[in-house]
């Protein structure tokens, strides 16, 4: 068709000998320009069929209007270059990826990828990341994506997260951090992500947690960081998932101490509420390691106690050495005994008696006294009965003996002679 358009314009005697490029690439365009220019050259060359011979005071027309023509084709094959270059930059699909455009599914796992790749789709839904070599997310990462809903990035090696790595992802409903080296987490590094419905942390080396990680989750069901080296897990961030419905904390170094007696509590009202857990399994101390959370008695843990006032006691030792004129002490190293209040390490002892128990061995008590009472009465009862009939079965045959005696000695009497 273009071809035909420059043969209109210029006429029959501009006849164009080769095939019209494909405008679409570099390598076309330029092509284009030789035509034109051919074209061009052929029209100065060639006699206007119309006045029969070469006409001198039209060439200066012929030639105006001919760079006219030119300049006119140029700028529309560069035009549609361009478009047709940022039409494949914006729809195309990262190297090293497939591309599902149907399901806007974008898989770029086990590629060996240090970094999140560039150009992903924007009407990306899912993203597989997993099996590659990423260590760092920077700060709005995923900027190109802002629909996503799925985020896979397992077996990596993350070790630093950016506190804004998330940020824009307000759709998002599942995060899969699995098989990294993800040491702690910020409290502001997933307060962007309102629908989160599933967040997976397992088999990390995360030894802490921080109270809050941003609002509270509305959403969220599924909390999993098994296999990680958390010892402690506070309550506040716990209650800060109020629809969390399967709980995952295998596999960590748990410290059955006065500290996780409000994970102990908290999990007792989950399981009641119909919560799922795989339990907690004490790794220290000694007396407990092996042990579930769930049956230790509430009797053995005690209130930790708050740490000591160093620096008021620092302060009036001081106060104290300036009164006296005495030069001050170095502060002493009480990191020990800090330490050992810390830990709070819970030792076996004797059950405290309470109301409840104390009641209940009162009526056991009762109850076996009364039982013995009754039966200290029917021996009473028995026992009197048998002295009875014993008694009465003896003194029958006494009493006829004495009477006959006494008939006997009186039929005596009455023979004697008077």
């Amino acid at each position: 068709m273009g071809k035909q358009f420059l043969v209109c314009i210029l006429g029959p005697g501009a006849s164009l000998n080769k095939q019209m490029p494909n405008p679409g690439s570099a390598r076309g365009a330029a092509k284009g320009v030789a035509i034109v220019e051919g074209a061009m050259e052929n029209l100065g060359k060639k006699s206007d069929p119309l006045l029969g011979s070469e006409s001198e005071s039209l060439r200066p027309i012929q030639l105006y209007l001919s760079r006219r023509f030119f300049l006119f084709v140029l700028g529309e094959l560069l035009l549609l270059s361009s478009t047709i270059f940022l039409l494949q930059g914006a729809c195309g699909c990262p190297e090293k990826c497939f591309c599902h455009s149907s399901s806007n599914f974008v898989d770029c796992s086990h590629q060996g990828l240090a970094e999140i790749p560039p150009n992903l789709p924007p009407e990306t839904l899912t993203l597989l990341l997993q099996d590659n070599q990423i260590c760092q997310l920077p700060a709005l990462a995923f900027r190109m994506v802002p629909r996503l809903k799925t985020l896979n990035l397992s077996n990596n090696s993350l070790s630093k997260l950016a506190p804004e790595a998330f940020h824009g992802l307000q759709h998002l409903e599942v995060l899969n951090l699995t098989q990294n080296s993800l040491l702690s987490l910020e409290s502001r590094l997933f307060r962007f992500l309102p629908q989160l419905q599933e967040l997976d942390l397992s088999s990390n080396n995360i030894s802490h947690l921080p109270k809050s990680l941003g609002e509270p989750w509305e959403n969220l069901t599924v909390f999993a960081v098994q296999q990680n080296q958390l010892q402690h897990l506070s309550r506040e961030l716990l209650e800060s998932m109020p629809r969390v419905r399967l709980l995952l904390l295998q596999n960590n170094l748990w410290k059955c101490n006065c500290h996780l007696l409000g994970l102990k509590l908290w999990l007792e009202k989950f399981i009641y509420e119909g919560g799922i857990t795989d339990g907690v399994v004490c790794a220290s101390p000694d007396t407990w390691k092996g042990k579930d959370l769930l049956k230790i008695p509430h009797e053995l843990y005690q209130p930790c106690p708050p740490p000591p006032p160093v620096e008021l006691e620092s302060s009036q030792a001081r106060q104290h050495s300036s009164e006296h004129g005495e030069l001050p002490k170095p502060p002493e190293d009480h990191s020990l005994g800090q330490h050992d209040i810390s830990e709070c390490v819970v030792k076996p002892k004797p059950r405290p008696a309470n109301l409840r128990h104390a009641v209940a061995t009162v009526v056991i008590t009762g109850v076996v006294c009364g039982i013995v009472c009754l039966m200290m009465l029917a021996a009473a009862i028995y026992g009197c009965t048998y002295a009875a009939i014993t008694a009465q079965y003896h003194g029958q045959p006494l009493a006829q003996t004495s009477e006959s005696g006494k008939t006997g000695g009186k039929e005596l009497f009455d023979s004697l002679p008077a």
